[in-house]
């Protein structure tokens, strides 16, 4: 399996850096070589990097707890989403609102706004409103399912986060740190690697890159939740069978 993972991560160039010049020294551990200015990614290094978080994620996913994957950067915005709804995951693509995890209730709370602006627009009270006041309550309903239609599910704070480029995603990553929220992340050459928990090496800029690691790590969940749903389904047949033997023992009479 190793083998054909490492020819899946060079056809998808996850083995590229960024240029020399804009290394973060701590990454050396990850780096194998410095071709034409350019860091060249140990690939042996990115997939210990992602056997690790499969095995961690499959483990939070069996667990019934939620995994929440982040991606704002262009690249990675419609792979975040479509992956994370593949696996049944919340997710944020678009942008990342302050206090998402920190301030979790209030974040909460303008959900209700956004099914109320749902309710609204599904509705003919709409058309009572002037032409003006409509116009502004769809571009608050835009706004508001832009930054808030991928956490609706996410009724409880993650156990952990999946983040495209910890750079890009540092304020996601600082609250998630702040509260002891584990981090896995796609980490390039220039990026600090002793901000996120499990680090995976690879090209965090690729479009390639970014959904054949976001695939392995979704696909990771689908794993998890299935063995966790195994589990649950044969503890209840053994609690079924325990209660059915009760009701077949005849009570012992002195």
């Amino acid at each position: 399996m190793a083998s054909v993972l490492v020819k899946d991560l060079i056809e998808a160039g996850v083995h590229y850096g960024h240029r020399a010049s804009r290394w973060n020294p701590k990454m050396r551990p990850y780096i194998y070589a410095r071709r034409n200015l350019i860091h060249v990614i140990d690939v042996r290094e990115t997939v210990r990097g992602l056997l690790r978080a499969r095995k961690f994620l499959q483990q939070v996913a069996a667990g019934g707890s939620l995994i929440l994957f982040v991606g704002t950067k262009r690249q990675a915005a419609d792979t975040i989403q479509h992956e994370s709804e593949r696996c049944g995951m919340p997710y944020v693509s678009d942008r990342w609102l302050g206090g998402t995890l920190t301030n979790f209730r209030t974040i909460r709370s303008r959900l209700g706004r956004l099914e109320e602006l749902e309710q609204l627009r599904a509705s003919e009270e709409l058309a009572k409103y002037s032409k003006k006041m409509q116009s502004s309550l769809n571009r608050e309903y835009r706004r508001m399912f832009r930054n808030l239609n991928g956490i609706r599910t996410m009724n409880r704070l993650p156990e952990c986060i999946v983040a495209i480029d910890p750079k890009k995603e540092k304020n996601a990553i600082n609250e998630a740190r702040k509260l002891g929220i584990t981090t896995v992340a796609l980490i390039d050459t220039d990026s600090d690697p002793d901000m996120v928990d499990l680090p995976i090496p690879g090209n965090d800029d690729s479009i390639r890159s970014i959904e054949l690691i976001v695939r392995y790590l979704a696909d990771a969940c689908l794993a998890g939740r299935a063995t966790g749903g195994n589990l649950k389904q044969e503890q209840a047949e053994g609690d079924s069978d325990a209660d059915d033997g009760d009701e077949g023992t005849a009570p012992v009479v002195a």
